[in-house]
């Protein structure tokens, strides 16, 4: 199965001859994502979905060329899954809100992250959600190379938090209060003065929560990216 478009994305789901597929792409990419919340990426094969489907192995390839298009396929739905609205006219507030959501996103599918490491594939939705993205920027008088650049320190930042409470099974906010209440009793002993003297010359009681964390972050990458030096 060579011919027509190389891209899933440029080929119907079924074409207008021989019977009516038992299966979709909706149900396919469900089935996937189940065996991928439930066991990552390595879980995933075309063998095991067709089983969650009740179709045999090699009929699915009817549906998918390849492991490859599967993925995509369960790409696309869980993107599907960000709530895009209208661009407020704050850019700022627009991309952190959109930080938000790629962060509760990572929680749900964890295997998202394994996806954004390698060549990440273009689909219907993730289009969408870069679109968005863009027209948050919309009147920022900056090339459009930084606004890309700004979207992927973004996804980045997001990435690296979402990928540390994976990790963890702990938000940061909790994470970061094991650190302080650890580095508080090292620094009682006296034998750090130069870490205490740092610590007293820091803002008093500063919020820790994974929100303000993102936050904080985000605003300061953005504006090296996109704000005139």
């Amino acid at each position: 199965m060579t011919d027509g478009p190389r891209s899933i994305w440029l080929r119907k789901e079924r074409s207008g001859r021989g019977p009516t597929p038992e299966h979709g792409r909706t149900q396919i990419a469900a089935a996937a994502m189940e065996l991928a919340d439930a066991g990552g990426l390595d879980a995933v094969s075309t063998r095991k979905v067709a089983a969650a489907i009740g179709a045999g192995a090699t009929s699915l390839y009817r549906y998918v060329r390849s492991r490859d298009e599967l993925l995509e396929l369960m790409l696309d739905t869980a993107c599907g899954e960000i709530g895009l609205g209208p661009a407020s006219g704050e850019w700022r507030a627009d991309l952190v809100h959109l930080a938000h959501q790629l962060r509760s996103l990572y929680r749900r599918h964890p295997w998202m992250l394994d996806l954004a490491q390698g060549q990440f594939p273009l689909t219907p939705n993730s289009v969408d959600v870069l679109e968005y993205a863009l027209s948050t920027m919309a009147d920022l008088d900056v090339p459009v190379t930084s606004k890309m650049e700004a979207i992927a320190m973004v996804n980045g930042s997001v990435a690296l938090v979402a990928r540390m409470e994976n990790a963890t099974g702990r938000t940061t906010q909790a994470w970061q209060e094991a650190q302080v209440e650890y580095l508080m009793s090292v620094v009682s002993t006296g034998s750090h003065p130069h870490l205490a003297a740092s610590l007293q010359s820091s803002p008093a009681a500063p919020r820790s929560d994974v929100t303000d964390l993102l936050d904080r972050v985000l605003l300061r990458v953005l504006a090296g990216v996109l704000e005139p030096g």
